[in-house]
């Protein structure tokens, strides 16, 4: 590859990082001189190709500003009604928060529906008639009322039906399957996914590039088998390709990969070789037509991953020449450099997005290649195979021993010592790394690799020499961090300091604290100043022994409860090790800190000498900033809760409840909730876990009661922002108040 790339390719890189800038929130002045600045460098080296480029960039901004205000300009629109017509690909239903998209007219604005009563099935239109609560990226309908007008399409009852139908035949691989086949990773174990990212193959974990383009070659090959021409076999695969990305929902790196061997068929077909840029470059291209697509994190990594492998021929074709000849040396070089590159292309993306970079990714990306590339094709069988279900069932029993053997490639690869790295990037040291990114593959793809090199060594040493700036919050936040089915919550003062309550659970080889706890603090910055345990079941102790040691907390409280958890017993030897204050709680002891005052509600010793359930000697502690409260129940149950109504019911009295045991009917009875009167309910709890959290009655409760319920195994991690007069809600991307009644100050 010359220094000068293919055209195609720079209209491609114009237009993206138009739309990125337009998206990323810079002004028209901004804008205006970038171009300006470019048309000048055009002018005087008399480039019409530079001054194109720089146009087709500011026309990018533009278009993302236009999209930008026109969705605004819905929201705005709708945001004044108090009916709905919706859409919604999940169920709407009590205690769930799906996405789904309200239509009026030519209008269309993404909804969040916090239902309280009615439901309607995946993918029907409903009517909803609610509260709105308008954000300048979606509305917020709560104490929600919805009625199903008409029944999910057949595209959605298909997708249903072939989650079902996963779930069936695939037993425990199901969550698994469900990632690899139909991009839901929902139901992925936290200890599976934090291997998988240590290892460097969390990329894998669901519907991308890779995954389609190893279907499309599988199917071209059994197409070749029955002896079908080469044309027409290409024109099939693409045409299966093509339903099977609809069906699946069109996710951005599925469309990204469809279109490029869109164009790599048409090539062939019509016998017109092209550079290997076009089809990547088009295939980046096609899925913009949405323009927000360009912040997708899936269409990120897909394109950055892609565009490694594509460098990597030219870096090959450099090797030695023993190197270069057919045979395993050259499979091992081409593997070993393409999986180097990749891990290297989309490192600034996995740090940003996950807080952790893998330094044994390339290697396991090489040894995982050969089984996803057996075990893809398998995956795809047993789906289309569903309508036979001995069929199904003998494929997906197949598919188990490749799917054991791509788990087993991750559990090695996070054994080794040192195989990743918790990394907290800031967004200065994001874009520093993205640029140096881009010289490392400028230098593999150009044969005079020298400019992009000593570009590369200033940008490292940039990144390396910057300063780390470090500031608190503007608010107060709560954190309830998803774990999985366990319990971690975070209280950050504004001044950046840290109240830790739980850290979820352990498994072999691993805990919560490890994968999640410890780099979601150490991404947002600050100092832990407490670590308090509820209670010692293993689902809440778990991480804690890795949070003492690795966050160096000021101080360690619990209700010395305990129980037969060695975990438990771990951190207290840990905390005496290091030198960390432990302390008992009693009924009424307060922690201060900062403009965070913490009161300890229960359990009293009288009333744990007789317990032999440690759910019921749960430390609940009330949490008051400013006029905003906060009550964390742990796990208590029905007889703590009753205890805690007997001693003081107006203490119970908050605005956020932290639901008991994760949802279950085991707590938050009908009184307990009369005295609380929450208007947010948070449950902390694993996607399909085996104990039937949340319960249902609960979750209606609750919404009758008027409380607005995330929860974790659907939102991810939720974070609650307050002033001490306002409350501000955050979950899955979406930012949005919360109306307070009045409390007494």
């Amino acid at each position: 590859m010359s220094l000068t790339p293919p055209l195609i390719l720079r209209l491609a890189l114009a237009w993206i990082a138009g739309l990125l800038a337009g998206f990323g929130g810079a002004t028209l002045a901004m804008l205006a001189a970038a171009a300006a600045i470019a048309l000048a460098v055009a002018h005087h080296r008399r480039s019409v190709v530079l001054a194109a480029l720089a146009l087709i960039a500011l026309a990018a901004a533009l278009v993302a500003r236009e999209h930008r205000a026109r969705e605004r300009g819905c929201i705005h629109r709708l945001a004044s009604r108090r009916a709905w017509v919706v859409h919604a690909e999940e169920p709407l239903a009590p205690g769930a928060f799906p996405r789904a998209v309200a239509v009026e007219g030519g209008c269309r604005a993404p909804v969040r529906v916090a239902a309280t009563r009615g439901r309607a099935r995946a993918g029907a239109w409903s009517l909803v008639v609610g509260r709105p609560n308008p954000t300048p990226a979606t509305i917020i309908i709560t104490n929600a009322r919805v009625r199903e007008l008409r029944a999910p399409g057949a595209l959605s009852r298909a997708r249903t039906r072939a989650s079902e139908g996963i779930g069936r035949i695939f037993g425990t691989d199901a969550p698994l399957a469900r990632a690899l086949l139909v991009a839901d990773t929902r139901g992925i174990p936290p200890e599976l996914r934090d291997r998988w990212a240590a290892a460097g193959l969390v990329h894998m974990l669901s519907i991308s590039g890779t995954h389609v383009a190893i279907i499309a070659a599988a199917l071209e090959l059994l197409l070749r088998a029955f002896r079908l021409p080469l044309g027409t076999a290409r024109v099939a695969t693409i045409v299966t390709i093509a339903v099977y990305v609809v069906a699946l929902g069109a996710p951005p790196p599925a469309v990204r990969a469809a279109a490029m061997l869109g164009v790599l068929t048409v090539s062939r077909l019509l016998d017109r070789p092209t550079s290997a840029w076009t089809p990547v470059a088009i295939g980046a291209l096609f899925p913009l037509a949405t323009p927000t697509t360009v912040l997708d994190v899936g269409w990120q990594l897909s394109v950055c991953g892609v565009a490694a492998l594509v460098c990597t021929g030219p870096l090959v074709d450099r090797l030695p020449k023993r190197w270069k000849r057919h045979g395993w040396r050259r499979t091992l070089a081409v593997g070993l450099a393409g999986s180097t590159l990749a891990t290297v292309a989309t490192a600034p993306l996995v740090a940003w997005h996950i807080g952790r970079v893998s330094l044994v990714g390339p290697l396991t990306n090489l040894l995982a290649a050969p089984f996803i590339a057996l075990a893809q094709p398998a995956l795809f069988l047993a789906l289309v195979l569903l309508p036979i279900d001995p069929a199904a069932r003998f494929v997906a029993a197949a598919s188990h021993p490749l799917l054991a053997a791509l788990d087993g490639v991750a559990a090695l690869g996070a054994g080794v010592p040192f195989a990743s790295l918790d990394i907290s990037p800031t967004p200065a040291g994001a874009l520093l790394a993205a640029a140096c990114v881009a010289c490392i593959l400028a230098a593999a793809a150009m044969h005079h690799a020298a400019r992009p090199l000593v570009g590369g060594a200033a940008l490292v040493a940039l990144l390396a020499w910057r300063p780390v700036l470090p500031g608190g919050a503007g608010d107060t936040e709560l954190h309830l961090i998803d774990v999985g089915q366990g319990d971690a919550l975070g209280i950050r003062t504004r001044a950046g300091r840290w109240i830790l309550v739980d850290a979820g659970r352990s498994w072999r080889g691993g805990d919560a604290g490890r994968s999640t706890v410890v780099p979601y603090v150490r991404h947002r910055g600050g100092r832990v100043a407490a670590v308090i345990l509820t209670h010692p079941h293993a689902d809440h102790v778990g991480g804690v022994p890795t949070v003492l040691r690795s966050l160096a907390p000021r101080a360690y409280l619990d209700a010395a409860y305990a129980g037969d958890a060695e975990r438990y017993r771990a951190s207290l030897r840990l905390a005496r090790e290091r030198g960390i204050p432990w302390r008992r709680v009693h009924p009424g002891d307060s922690l201060q800190v900062d403009e965070v005052t913490l009161t300890v509600l229960a359990p009293d010793s009288a009333w744990t000498a007789s317990l032999d359930d440690p759910n019921e000697a749960s430390t609940v502690v009330r949490v008051r900033v400013g006029r905003v409260r906060f009550l964390l129940t742990g796990d208590a149950e029905r007889g703590e809760e009753g205890w805690l109504l007997d001693r003081d019911p107006a203490l119970l009295r908050a605005d956020v409840l932290k639901v008991g045991h994760h949802g279950s009917s085991t707590s938050t009875t009908p009184e307990f909730l009369a005295a609380v009167q929450p208007r947010v309910a948070l449950v902390s709890v694993g996607a399909g876990n085996r104990y039937g959290h949340p319960s249902p009655v609960v979750l209606r409760e609750l919404a009758e009661a008027g409380a607005t319920v995330l929860r974790t195994d659907l939102l991810g991690s939720v974070v609650l922002r307050t002033d001490g007069r306002t409350l501000t809600l955050q979950a899955d991307g979406e930012r949005w108040p919360c109306s307070l009644d009045s409390r007494p100050p």
